[in-house]
This record gives C-alpha cells, structure tokens and sequence, in this order.
C-alpha cells in the first residue's frame, strides 16, 4: 500500500496531467462495474418478476380451468337417490371392505372433492324403515368409472359388549355382494382439499379415518401437483393396516408424498420398516420430531378420542385453529370451545331443561351429557340417526321453543326452527318435538 501511494505521489510530482488521467481512469471504471451491477440487478429483479408473473397467471389459469371443470361436473350431479351396483367387494383387512359402485344407469359420474363422502338409503330386513348412512370415498376424485367406500365392521363398544355391532356397517361387510344395487346420494361435505391451492398439507388418519386421507392423497399424486404432504396413519397392527399396499405405493412412486404409519401393538409378525415405521400412537411430538415447522394446513380424521388428542396437541404447538379440518366419525365428535361463553358455568352445573313433547318425557341436561342426541337415546327417546356428523340429516328436529348451539359446524345449517340434534346442544330451556 505505501509502495502504490509512493508511486502516485512521484507521479503527480514528475506528470500531474498523467495522475489526473489515472485518477478521472479509475473514477470511469468504477462508475462502469456500478452501472454493470445496476444493469445486472434491474435484469434479475425484470426477470423475476416476469417468472412471478407467469407463476400468477398459471395460477389463475389452474384455478379458471378447476372453476370450468367443476361447471362441466356439477351437471352430472343428481337430485335424491341413485341406483348404482356394487361392481367389485374386496376385503382389506380383518373386517374391513372396499365396495366399487357404478352407477346402474351407465350414466357418467361427476368428480367429488377429496375428503367428501355419498349418502346410502339401506333397507335392512327386520329394521323397520330405511336406514341412511354416510361413508367416506376413499379412492382418487379423477376416477371417472366408480366410485369407492371403504367400510369397517363396527364392533358393539367395549364398554357395552351386551350392544349389537354396528347395524349398516354390518350389513355391508356380511350381507352385501357384488351384483347387490344400493341407493345412493351424490356426493357432498365440507371436509375435503382445496385442488386449487399448493400450500403443503398434513394428513392424519386413525383407523378406519384414513378413508378421506386416502383419497386427499391420490388427488395429490393424480394431479401431478408437486405439493408437500405427509401422510400420518395410525393403527394396531398390520391386521388392521387399512390399504396397505396402497398407501406404501404412493410413498413410493410420489416422493413429496411422505407417509409415515403408527402401530400401537405391533405383533411378533410386523416388521418395522416394512409395514410400520413408528412403534405407538399418533401424536403431535411425532410431527414435532419429523416436520420442519407447524407452518401447514392439517386434516384429521378418526374416532373422538383421537381427534382430541391431536387437536389439542396442535392448538398447544401454536397451530391455528384455521389451519386445522377434521372429520370425525362415529358419537363422538371435535368440540368447538365454549369456555367464557355466558352459559357455559349453567351448562355444566345447573343445566338446562329439555322437554321432548311427542315422548312426554321432561329432563335436566348438563354439559357433561352431550349432544342432544345423545342425551335423548340415554333418556330412552328415540331420534333417528347416520352419520353423527351433522352432514346427512337424519337427525334433524323441529324446535317447538329454546334454541341451540352447535359444537361443530354442520354440513348444512338447517333452517331456523329445526337442529341437526347429534352436533347440537341446548343454549337455555327448550321444548323439541321429539
């Protein structure tokens, strides 16, 4: 450094004009790297805004496509009850089927959203009057041939074995063949994945609850979408391994597909590895361990004391309660809190009273009593019932006085005057006509 300032000091000694020559030399060269830097800069910026741009219309064109698409579909939807045959049973497990339903009519078949379920009218011998139920469609919404359901065989609870099995999964798993024709509702809920959007994904499933799981991730891979998701299942034991193969194909074939499976009482069989790859439950500390952040949308679907566990562990990680949907299946479902609210210390000490005018019968319910469906059948009233999850309507009550609160959002808020009785409770006195 002293030897090049010697040398610029005898310069401008021994030749000023030559000095300032170096000097005006250097202050060009020095404006030229900037320009060429800002000329760089503005191309990047130019460029990305463009890549941006074609990004943003491609979204838009995907979502007007999805929008036309989905035009073009809802006319194939239909009003009331459907004829379809079961064209393929197929048993996936210890008491669990598949049943392939194409519709009699030969008529094509709109696509579904993924997560959404069909409604069944079934007429049972010895039941007295059609038993409706919904089920979950478990394969890819691009199929446009069948439709699928998976069913698992309800066991009476394990607190009441004196408790017949489960009536219309009984029935499908023992009685129903191929060639048997069932009536069936198009489909509909609102559980179920946006196709629209790439936000990456998180699916749960418990039991018989990977059914919509299912179906969310073959719409995934189906889609080409590069979309993150991972694929958390739980279950016993390979007996129990819903869709086995299936499931560990798509992790396969997709990898932005990650499927993670749980067995909670693995046998000397099961090999970890192979069929499992984590010895117990589902839980938030697994997704803790495995995913990079809790900055995903989650979807849930299993039996009551599954969903609450992990819904509650997600509200504690700092998950909010927007980025989470859950389905649950069977009485029990996924709370909406209620703390704070005016009539919640009444609900759980005092209650409410509830009068059910066609049975005569007048009752006190607390909180700790559940829906009013619930409530009902303990008190010996009968009301009927399908899916306990305020999407088919079967329970739907009209209210002669009082109002209600729902503890989970219907799949369609009925009218004033009526309640969906499974997903609701009372919010003071009422009179229902039941």
């Amino acid at each position: 450094m002293q030897s090049l300032f010697h040398r610029l000091q005898a310069a401008l000694e021994s030749n000023p004009i030559l000095f300032v020559g170096y000097v005006l030399l250097g202050i060009l060269l020095i404006q030229g790297v900037l320009l060429l830097y800002l000329t760089l800069r503005r191309i990047y910026f130019q460029h990305e805004q463009q890549r941006l741009s074609r990004q943003r219309l491609q979204l838009l064109v995907k979502a007007a496509a999805i929008q036309c698409r989905e035009v073009e579909q809802n006319k194939l939807v239909w009003n009331g009850f459907r004829k379809f045959q079961v064209a393929k049973k197929v048993v996936e497990c210890h008491g669990v089927s598949s049943f392939y339903l194409k519709p009699h009519d030969g008529k094509p078949l709109p696509l579904f959203k993924p997560g959404q379920y069909v409604t069944f009218q079934l007429n049972i011998p010895g039941s007295g009057k059609p038993c409706v139920r919904c089920y979950s469609l478990s394969d890819s919404p691009h199929r446009g041939d069948y439709y699928r359901v998976t069913i698992k065989k309800e066991p009476a609870p394990p607190d009441r074995p004196e408790l017949k099995p489960g009536l219309a999964s009984s029935y499908f798993n023992d009685v129903i063949k191929e060639g048997d024709i069932l009536d069936v509702k198009a489909p509909a809920g609102n559980f179920f994945l946006d196709l629209g959007k790439e936000t990456p994904v998180v699916l749960v499933g418990g039991g018989v609850g990977v059914t919509p799981m299912l179906s969310m991730a073959h719409a995934i891979a189906a889609s080409g979408s590069r979309r993150e998701a991972w694929f958390f299942f739980g279950a016993r034991n390979v007996n129990e391994h819903i869709h086995k193969d299936e499931m560990l194909r798509l992790a396969a074939e997709h990898d932005n597909i990650h499927v993670h499976v749980c067995y909670s009482r693995p046998d000397s069989k099961d090999k970890k590895g192979v069929d499992y790859h984590h010895e117990g439950r589902v839980t938030v500390d697994l997704f803790k361990e495995l995913l990079p952040s809790n900055n995903y949308e989650f979807f849930l679907c299993g039996n009551g004391a599954f969903m609450t566990s992990i819904s509650e562990g997600l509200t504690a990680w700092g998950v909010p309660d927007k980025n989470v949907y859950f389905e649950a299946f069977g009485p029990a479902t996924v709370k909406k809190k209620t703390e704070g609210h005016p009539t919640e210390h009444i609900a759980k000490t005092k209650g409410f009273e509830v009068t059910f005018s066609k049975s005569g019968k007048k009752r006190q319910w607390v909180a700790s009593n559940g829906s009013i469906l619930d409530f009902a059948l303990a008190e010996g009233v009968r009301i009927d019932s399908g899916c306990r999850a305020g999407s088919c309507g079967s329970c739907l009550v009209a209210i002669k006085s009082g109002d209600v609160e729902y503890v989970s959002e219907p799949g369609e808020k009925p009218e004033s005057g009526s309640c969906l009785t499974c997903i609701c409770r009372p919010k003071g006195d009422i009179v229902l006509d039941a």
